[in-house]
C-alpha cells in the first residue's frame, strides 16, 4: 500500500510499523474480523498521508553549519527578500531619526486599519486640513535622514555614479 505514495524505504517500515501498533492499540474495538484487511489498507493509506504532509513541513539542516537549507532556492526570491528586508530596515531606522511627533504622524498615516483624517485630527490635536501638508513635509524629512540616503545610495548600480547620489526628489513617490 506504501508503495503508492512514493514513500523510502525508511518511510514505509515506519508505516509498516505504525499500522500494525495501531492494529494492537484497536484490536479490541474491531467487531468484524473480515473487515480486517480493509482496516489495515485505511490506516495505511492515513499513515502515508499523515508522513507525507509531516515531510513537507520539516525544514533540512545541514549539521555541519547547523542552519536552515530551504528546499528549494530560487536566487531571485532570496534576492528581492534581502533587498525587502534591507528597505524595511532603512525605513525603520529613518522613521527613528525624524521627531516623535512627525513619526507618529507618518505611521498613524499607514495604521492598519486605516485610520480617517478626522480620527488622526483627534489623536494628534492637529486640524484635518493641516494633515496633509504636514504630512508633504514629514516625508520629505524622511527623505533626508541619514538612513535613507545611505539605503539609496547603496542600492545604485555601479555604473549609475554619474549624478548625485543624494537625489530623493522621486523617493516614496512611486
Amino acid at each position: 500500500m506504501t508503495r503508492t505514495y512514493r514513500l523510502t524505504e525508511r518511510d514505509a517500515e515506519d508505516v509498516n510499523q505504525t499500522v500494525w501498533l495501531r492494529l494492537v492499540e484497536h484490536l479490541s474495538d474491531i467487531r468484524e474480523p473480515r473487515a480486517l484487511p480493509k482496516w489495515i489498507i485505511t490506516t495505511a493509506r492515513h499513515e502515508s498521508l499523515r508522513l507525507i504532509k509531516a515531510n513537507r513541513r520539516t525544514v533540512p539542516l545541514d549539521p555541519l553549519f547547523d542552519s536552515t537549507v530551504p528546499a528549494e532556492t530560487d536566487s531571485t526570491d532570496v534576492e528581492a527578500n534581502v533587498l525587502r528586508a534591507e528597505r524595511q530596515q532603512a525605513l525603520r531606522d529613518g522613521l527613528a531619526e525624524l521627531a516623535p511627533r512627525q513619526r507618529e504622524l507618518l505611521l498613524l498615516l499607514v495604521a492598519d486599519p486605516p485610520l480617517s483624517y478626522g480620527e488622526i485630527s483627534r489623536l494628534l490635536d492637529m486640524p484635518v486640513g493641516s494633515i496633509g501638508p504636514t504630512r508633504a513635509r514629514c516625508l520629505d524629512r524622511l527623505r533626508g535622514t541619514a538612513a535613507i540616503r545611505a539605503f539609496l545610495c547603496a542600492e545604485r548600480e555601479p555604473d549609475d555614479t554619474g549624478g548625485d547620489c543624494h537625489d530623493l526628489a522621486t523617493v516614496g513617490r512611486e
